[in-house]
């Protein structure tokens, strides 16, 4: 949603852009069956409940009867002694209705909140068991709705549109049989509205709900724009760009469409009460307006008018909510299908069963013949689902833009077939742009040595290092450790025997001691200090007005660069791994910093195998092998000197990469 595009929304330009939808709820069998059985575990507490809306209903059939026999009965015949019991007991029927209700709120929370617990815990344990392919072709925004607004969706499906449901069907009956014994002529005027009634209530129902879609996508356009430029680094570029004011202009026009949306929805809303008011009216002056001529025929008695008056209301009350209520459920049990979506999305690196575990890892790596291709439209995500009364894509948070369209597919399709026909005509071409991350990727590491990955950006380098901890797995060839297939063993075996520092280091907001822990959790003071001195960040760390209890800020932006990157070392040399992984670019940093986290390394490498994404030239002459990556491929193998006297694609880099190291 461009800037001009918002400001042609003011007012009633919403109503173009936002179009009514058609859609309405499907419920299967198999997804009403899968309901059923979040709410199974909590079958004592609905049962309880339901025997509660039962007594409740009861109780509230008994004061229109006692105000019949006031009327009728006991004032006539100035019985005080009737009096004072009847007056007693409309006491004690809301007192006793009263302390029902809250036992039902309580079994109603029990149940809800148990729900929400069940599907929060299965939706963040499946989650955390996904590739990391799922995360980076997934929005953010998309599985906290669907563990938030979807799970609340969820949970209101059994805890309170299911009660709601059984308590307006339980009273409509219950009400319509006492009438039937009081008067079946009144009984009969009084249902002669019901479908207007219905009609009414259930086309006012659509539209709210229509409306209420409307707004959410709405305030979900607000809230891109809030989560892009209230974030630290989307802050940062707004200064630095200076468009603080037109941030604010396109945050106006966002919200001034949200403004409108909520206008509308709540005259809609207050037109729904008023109208299904005037359609109570009707039944009503028609019962008391026939029901007043047969008092006056003496047909029956004032008190029983008075009794079925009380009686109307709470039939109508029941029936204009048995006429929202298909809506309200259907909403919330397609809230059901979305979290269940995300439960059922298949594993992409699963374990087989009985893997073998690590154990005594001497540190032997190798590649064979490892082929990989990151799937452009994976088949394990999130589809586009229908969401009912829900937005169905969150809007761009500056263009408004959609999904890429078809067209903008096909003309990046078109670039990489161009592409790879100038690779094929022989051209000077060096885009590392291809369909093919990896492809036949050969080497071994033996324990203890150093393999360095040089290349031009987007060759595969980090792939490579992305495949050992098994964040991806090949599409061809293997990997394996000491001989074992890495899809052969336990992961939390393998995890634990890979140390990976990457280039973007990423910190918890928490203090730097509870960063540190995330490698072991059981670590002693001790060697959480050892660990740090050896990633020559202790001196710093205790320089601190807090020390080791000082909060590092958001993605740990109150630290610098080479203070994250030196503590996410020590982090590394706290878990002790055999295996090492590492992207050691240090171009950013200062040469006080850079000097720090070289000496770092050298200690964090000693004696472990290690897989490196050499920005140094230092790092390379340390190396056992060098391997050569262009377009995804080993290019060239060797030391140094072997490759430099080869006159390729090394020699090059050197030229252009490392020489200024050797100068300076």
């Amino acid at each position: 949603m461009g800037m001009g595009m918002g400001m042609g929304m003011r007012g009633t330009g919403w109503r173009e852009y936002l179009k009514s939808s058609d859609e309405k709820p499907e419920l299967t069998r198999e997804l009403m069956r899968r309901v059923i059985g979040y709410a199974r575990p909590y079958r004592i507490q609905i049962l309880e409940m339901f025997v509660l809306i039962l007594g409740t209903t009861a109780l509230g059939l008994l004061p229109p009867l006692i105000l019949r026999d006031l009327i009728d009965d006991i004032i006539p015949s100035g019985n005080l002694e009737g009096l004072v019991l009847l007056a007693i007991g409309l006491l004690l029927i809301p007192s006793l209705s009263g302390l029902f209700r809250v036992w039902q709120r309580k079994l109603s929370a029990q149940i809800g909140e148990g729900v929400t617990y069940d599907l929060r815990m299965a939706l963040y344990t499946h989650l955390q068991r996904m590739s990391l392919q799922f995360f980076t072709n997934t929005k953010m925004g998309e599985l906290i709705s669907r563990l938030n607004n979807d799970v609340v969706g969820a949970q209101d499906a059994i805890s309170t549109t299911i009660v709601d449901i059984a308590t307006n069907v339980i009273q409509s009956i219950a009400v319509l049989l006492v009438m039937l014994s009081l008067e079946w002529h009144l009984t009969v005027v009084s249902v002669i509205i019901l479908p207007l009634f219905i009609m009414a209530s259930r086309r006012l129902a659509w539209r709210l709900r229509d409306l209420s879609r409307k707004q959410l996508e709405a305030n979900a356009a607000m809230n891109a724009t809030m989560q892009e430029t209230l974030n630290i680094g989307g802050a940062l570029l707004v200064k630095l760009f200076g468009r603080i004011r037109d941030e604010v202009k396109r945050f106006d026009q966002r919200v001034s469409v949200l403004r409108d949306i909520d206008v509308d929805r709540s005259v809609m809303g207050a037109s729904f009460i008023v109208i299904i008011g005037l359609v109570s009216a009707v039944g009503t002056s028609l019962v008391y307006g026939i029901g007043g001529f047969l008092v006056i025929r003496h047909v029956f008695t004032i008190g029983t008018i008075v009794a079925f008056g009380a009686y109307l209301t709470n039939l109508y009350t029941s029936l204009q909510g048995l006429a929202n209520d298909p809506v309200q459920f259907a909403t919330s049990v397609v809230s059901f299908e979305r979290v269940f979506e995300v439960v059922d999305l298949p594993l992409d690196i699963k374990e087989i069963e009985n893997p073998t575990p690590l154990t005594r890892v001497h540190g032997e790596l190798v590649f064979e013949d490892v082929s990989f291709r990151y799937d452009a439209h994976p088949i394990h995500l999130l589809g586009e689902v229908r969401r009912f009364g829900q937005i169905d894509d969150v809007p761009a948070a500056l263009s408004g833009a959609g999904p890429q369209k078809p067209e903008e597919k096909e003309l990046s399709k078109d670039l990489d077939e161009s592409d790879e026909r100038k690779k094929a005509e022989g051209n000077n071409w060096h885009s590392q742009a291809r369909q093919q991350a990896l492809e036949h990727i050969s080497f071994s590491v033996k324990p203890g040595e150093l393999t360095a990955l040089v290349g031009p950006s987007g060759a595969g380098k980090t792939t490579i290092t992305y495949l050992i901890p098994r964040l991806y797995d090949p599409d061809a060839g293997r990997i394996l450790i000491d001989g074992h297939d890495l899809k052969q063993v336990s992961l939390p075996s393998l995890i634990a025997q890979i140390g990976m520092v990457t280039q973007e280091t990423h910190l918890f907001h928490d203090t730097i001691r509870t960063n540190l822990l995330y490698a072991r959790l059981d670590a002693s003071q001790a060697e959480i200090e050892e660990a740090a001195k050896a990633a020559n960040i202790h001196n710093f760390i205790m320089d601190l007005p807090n020390q080791y209890q000082t909060i590092v800020g958001e993605r740990g932006y109150r630290l610098s660069g080479g203070e994250k990157q030196r503590i996410a070392l020590a982090r590394v040399i706290l878990k002790d791994p055999r295996i090492l992984v590492l992207d050691e670019a240090t171009s950013s940093l200062d040469s006080e910093s850079e000097s720090l986290i070289q000496d770092a390394l050298k200690r964090l490498m000693a004696g472990r195998t290690s897989i490196v994404i050499a920005h140094r030239l230092s790092t390379i002459l340390a190396a056992d092998q060098i391997l050569v990556l262009d377009r995804g491929r080993v290019v060239e193998r060797g030391t140094h000197t072997d490759l430099l006297s080869q006159n390729g694609l090394y020699a090059h880099l050197y030229e252009t990469q490392f020489r200024g190291d050797q100068d300076a």
